[in-house]
Parts: C-alpha cells; sequence; structure tokens
C-alpha cells in the first residue's frame, strides 16, 4: 500500500516541486528553518548559516499537495510565520505516494467515479482552487487568482456519496460544498482507491485490538468523524495521518492465518501525527487454502 518516502528540499523564495509517477502525494512532514550549516548555504555568511535551531511546521504543504500527482510551491511566505530572523532558512519536505485514482470535474459539473472491479474508497476531496490552470479554458484572470482556496466539508459528502460503490456521481457545485472563495472559479478533485472484490474492512480505535478472522493497513486519521467521539477538535483536525509500517506490521501479524489481533497503539506502529487521535484501518480478503495430489501423466 505504501511506497517508499521521498525528502525534498528547497532553499528559501525558490520553487519546491512534488510529484508521484504513480498514486498520489501524502506529505508525512513539512518545516522551515534550518537544522544544518551546510545546506542552502552557498554565497551566504556564516551569520546566516549558523543557527541550526530553527524549525517550523509548514500546514500550508499538507493542504496545497495532498490527493494531488505533482504540486509545485512557491516557498516564498509558506511558512506561517519566520522561527529564526536572520537566518537564511529552507524548505524540507517528506511524502510518500499513495495508489489513488483521481477525479478533476470543473464547477457545475458531475464527477463521476468509478472502479472497474472493486468498491471506492475516498481517499481526499476538495471543491475550490488549487493552482491557476485547471479549469481555466475561457475564465477571465480574475476569477482564477486564488489558488489557496479550499473547501472546509468536502470530504464528507463526497465520501457518504461514493464510499463502497462501484460508481457514483457527485455534482460540483457551492450548493453542494458552501463557496470557499466567492468570485473564483472552482473545481472538484476527488482522489479515491478500488478496493478489490472480496474485501472486508475493520476500523479500531487507538488503544483497542483488532481482531480479523482470516490488504490494505493504515495507522492513522484519514477523516475528522471515525473515531471522533469525546475527542476534542485538536485531535482530529490532521486528516493526512499515515504510518509507514502499517502494512508491514498487519502483514506480518495476520497473513496466512484464520484470525489475528492487531493493538492499536503507538508502541505497535510508532506514532505518525503526534497529538492526533489514530484509528487502524484495514482492509482484508480471505482465501481459502487447498491441498492438491498431482499424479504426472
Amino acid at each position: 500500500f505504501f511506497t517508499f518516502q521521498n525528502t525534498v528540499v528547497t532553499c528559501d523564495g525558490f520553487v519546491q516541486r512534488l510529484s508521484c509517477d504513480t498514486g498520489v502525494i501524502s506529505v508525512q512532514s513539512a518545516t522551515c528553518g534550518r537544522t544544518s550549516s551546510q545546506i542552502c548555504s552557498v554565497g551566504r555568511p556564516p551569520s546566516e548559516t549558523s543557527n541550526t535551531q530553527c524549525s517550523i511546521d509548514v500546514p500550508a504543504v499538507f493542504k496545497r499537495c495532498n490527493g494531488l500527482r505533482e504540486c509545485e510551491l512557491n516557498t516564498q511566505g509558506l511558512a506561517p510565520k519566520d522561527p529564526c530572523f536572520g537566518t537564511y532558512k529552507y524548505y524540507t519536505t517528506n511524502y510518500i505516494c499513495i495508489p489513488a485514482e483521481t477525479s478533476v470535474t470543473c464547477h457545475g459539473g458531475y464527477s463521476y467515479l468509478k472502479c472497474e472491479n472493486g468498491e471506492i474508497q475516498i481517499n481526499t476531496a476538495n471543491y475550490g482552487r488549487t493552482d491557476k490552470t485547471t479549469c481555466s479554458e475561457g475564465r477571465p484572470s480574475s476569477e482564477l487568482q486564488n489558488t489557496n482556496c479550499y473547501s472546509p466539508n468536502a470530504l464528507a459528502p463526497v465520501s457518504k456519496s461514493c464510499n463502497g460503490l462501484e460508481s457514483c456521481e457527485v455534482f460540483a457545485t457551492h450548493t453542494v460544498f458552501t463557496d470557499p472563495c466567492v468570485g473564483i472559479y472552482k473545481y472538484l478533485a476527488i482522489s479515491y482507491f478500488c478496493l478489490p472484490p472480496g474485501v472486508r474492512s475493520s476500523i479500531v480505535c487507538e488503544h483497542e485490538t483488532s481482531a480479523l478472522n482470516c490488504g490494505v493497513a493504515n495507522y492513522g486519521r484519514t477523516d475528522s468523524s471515525t473515531c471522533s467521539t469525546g475527542r476534542p477538535a485538536s485531535q482530529l483536525a490532521k486528516t493526512d495521518c499515515y504510518a509507514l509500517n502499517s502494512q508491514t506490521v498487519v502483514t506480518s501479524g495476520c497473513e496466512g492465518k484464520n484470525n489475528c489481533s492487531i493493538l492499536a497503539s503507538n508502541s505497535v506502529f510508532s506514532d505518525p501525527c503526534v497529538g492526533t487521535f489514530k484509528y487502524l484501518y484495514i482492509s482484508y480478503s480471505c482465501v481459502s487454502k487447498c491441498k492438491c495430489d498431482c499424479t504426472e501423466q
């Protein structure tokens, strides 16, 4: 399910580019600052590179790139604030590519999602605008300028309409998603998985145990509603949280067995997003085993 982690380092003021040859981007961490005196130091005086205790998280990278096949970011002013005045900084982004399908539908159109062989599982959804080129034909420049436009509730209605189905359609309009940026021409961007037929799923909240009778696995959080009862909003806000070792842990503990139990805990999977209440999502299938007696003819 998961691929190797990619790391991109970009000097402040330059463009950072993330891309996936297959699948879509899932940002694991994004920081701005300086932790080495050597990186992005050419032509800089020692006074601008000596502070190596400087770092701040950059949420904008998660927001703008997750669910896309490629993403370009102008790092100038991208960080929420300056973590160390007088120090020349750089941006470090770690991301993985997850195997998802994508769909982009201009405002007023219908987004048609389909799995030829399996069921839909929504990964990300946004109704808004994150670049100036998508759905831009025939539109005045004034309707394309805001590339930081995100609908706060896009994931919920798309998931409700599509999850578990072989096909679905979603109307790309502000009557469904509200209008996150008035006067801007918007589009609906969706990434989703096709779960194979016969695949079952299990969701277990953090600190609880998953018991499987016989796939895909993730320990983290990909929506704000699952395992949310009694939890403050601050523990549910991060919905792009993936533990890199999820598949490995579940496979080693369960594959080939009739049943197995896995504790959904940081002690088992490590903590992919500190401060977020996580859950373990597993999709799996049961396959029959047969013993065959073969006779040479």
